[in-house]
């Protein structure tokens, strides 16, 4: 044999400076790298070649070997990505609901849970409105039909009626596979939008809904922020302003912030049971149309965080006002089960749009959203909701149909269950009654526990609570001593934000507070939900009530 010398030659290492193209791999994707083959995505690898080019001409250029990396402060090399060179339009973005008071709360949990002693024996989280995390219990034949999505095998078990089989039959036969494990088309999958569509249409007395113009979506607020995606454009005084309520729900504060849009603030009238006043809209759009392009308007309704229930001339001035100013109206509609106050009903945008004729009904662009998350299901983590489009440009339908197939499809389970929220039982079939007894008891649950906040808080000196008409949540007004204000200040915090962090380390109680969700200057609130069980409830207000009144005493 003979010994052959190992020869070892060492290479330069090349370093390439491409744009970063995303490709998803697998036994089935048919994806290539460089060839970059992708099912309905031919042109992508004409894209990176084109990219490459645009980057770096003809040939690749070579990389200059001899340059040293960059160094921090500390002799570390820099990262590529760090807070100083990451998109600053993420830094911008803050969600109160999951801010630093919950952070605070779970690590409070995480200490009881070791044996840490506190002045309470619970974190109690009103900060959110998850309801099966505060108790609520699941609707029967959602869970039903939804187990049978998930195990088929169970179609064959008598336990189960006979219309949940066949709701549950009938969603798996419109799966890939009839499997809810497989894709479905990114729009959603049809039979379900066309269960919106007839849902849609049986709700607002019969006003035809065409299920082209359905879009499920990963809960409601997926389909919120690709609607503000279509919608914002243009740079400086053009770019695009959106009119939101304060208070508002912090998703539309976080989307806008994130995407680099104008965000346009109009205040609901407080002392009025937070009314929405035309004027107070006008007086917004004109300010902002001095330094940008306001072509939005946001409408929550009931209102998050502050339960009120618009009424129909409400919304008829809000559709004149949007004609008017050829605004597009954006209509956030999941709380539109949850209704408690006498003489308030839910009228939807898009019924009211329709009854006011075809002035408004053939002009008028509106997007509505609905989920699963909220009214008597309660069912957060299915991350099922839909998006209904009104009076769309075909040629810009076309362009959002493109953009949500980006991210393939929505939660099949989502959709499925959706869909049994949609299309639920009817009188004479076999789970009606159940179904019809649990729902009413939910919401039943839920408007008790709505009189009973506002009037253990009112009950209160030094807080004002309106009725909460609707939705899942209570906005009081809160006093602070001027003390309190001044501490707050030094430590960087709003007053309010001081305040609802003393009361969670005294008393395991986390609210959010109301400057992240907006506020007229030199008011104070906090947001909590009403969800928690009726006694744990009232035990949680008295129990808030009580520290308000010490809080007030040690720093005034």
């Amino acid at each position: 044999m003979l010994r052959l010398p190992v020869v070892m030659l060492r290479l330069p290492v090349v370093m390439l400076r491409l744009p970063v193209v995303m490709l998803r791999l697998g036994a089935s994707s048919g994806a290539r790298v460089l060839g970059a083959r992708v099912p309905g995505s031919a042109p992508l690898s004409a894209a990176l070649l084109s990219s490459s080019r645009s980057h770096s001409g003809s040939q690749l250029a070579e990389p200059d070997r001899n340059r040293a990396p960059r160094m921090t402060e500390n002799g570390e090399q820099e990262r590529v990505l760090s807070l100083e060179s990451m998109n600053p339009a993420i830094r911008k973005v803050e969600y109160a609901v999951r801010g630093p008071i919950v952070t605070r709360a779970v690590e409070l949990e995480k200490e009881l849970l070791q044996g840490v002693k506190k002045p309470f024996t619970e974190v109690i989280k009103a900060n959110i409105g998850d309801a099966h995390a505060m108790g609520q219990k699941p609707i029967t034949f959602l869970r039903q039909v939804s187990a049978i999505c998930l195990y088929p095998e169970l179609l064959n078990d008598n336990k189960f009626p006979d219309d949940v089989k066949q709701k549950a039959g009938r969603i798996l036969k419109a799966c890939g596979g009839n499997s809810i494990g497989s894709y479905s088309a990114s729009q959603g999958i049809e039979v379900i939008r066309q269960d919106v569509a007839k849902y849609i249409e049986r709700r607002d007395g019969g006003i035809p809904s065409n299920p082209d113009n359905i879009y499920l979506s990963t809960g409601a607020s997926d389909s919120i922020v690709t609607m503000l995606k279509l919608l914002v454009s243009g740079q400086g005084s053009s770019r695009t302003g959106v009119l939101i309520p304060i208070p508002q729900y912090p998703l539309y504060s976080a989307a806008l912030a994130e995407l680099s849009a104008v965000q346009v603030n109009y205040y609901l009238d407080e002392e009025n049971c937070w009314a929405l006043d035309i004027t107070e809209l006008r007086r917004a759009l004109h300010e902002a149309q001095k330094h940008c392009d306001p072509k939005v308007l946001c409408i929550i309704n009931p209102g998050n965080p502050t339960g009120q229930v618009q009424s129909r001339k409400c919304i008829e001035d809000v559709i004149r006002f949007a004609a008017e100013e050829n605004l597009f109206l954006m209509a956030d509609e999941v709380y539109q089960d949850n209704v408690y106050a006498k003489g308030c009903a839910f009228h939807s945008f898009k019924k009211v749009l329709f009854e006011m004729g075809p002035k408004y009904s053939d002009v008028v662009e509106l997007a509505s959203f609905h989920s699963t998350s909220k009214g008597f299901m309660g069912e957060c983590g299915f991350r099922g909701g839909y998006m209904e489009v009104i009076n769309m440009d075909c040629a810009v339908k076309q362009q959002l149909t493109k953009l949500v197939s980006v991210r393939l499809c929505p939660p099949v389970p989502g959709q499925a269950l959706l869909d049994v929220v949609v299309n639920p039982p009817q009188a004479g079939e076999p789970s009606y009654k159940q179904f019809l007894a649990e729902k009413e008891a939910v919401l039943g649950n839920l408007a008790e526990k709505a009189r009973l906040t506002e009037e253990i808080l009112n009950g209160a000196p030094g807080i004002q609570c309106n009725p909460v008409q609707g939705a899942m949540y209570s906005f009081p007004r809160i006093q602070i001593p001027e003390r309190a204000v001044r501490l707050a200040q030094d430590e960087g915090q709003a007053p309010d934000m001081f305040f609802c962090m003393k009361l969670l380390e005294e008393t395991g109680i986390c609210v959010v507070p109301g400057s992240g969700f907006g506020q007229r200057e030199g008011t104070h609130h906090f947001r909590m939900t009403i969800l928690p069980p009726t006694e744990k409830l009232r035990s949680l207000l008295e129990r808030l009530k009580d520290f308000h009144q010490k809080f007030m005493q040690e720093y005034s």
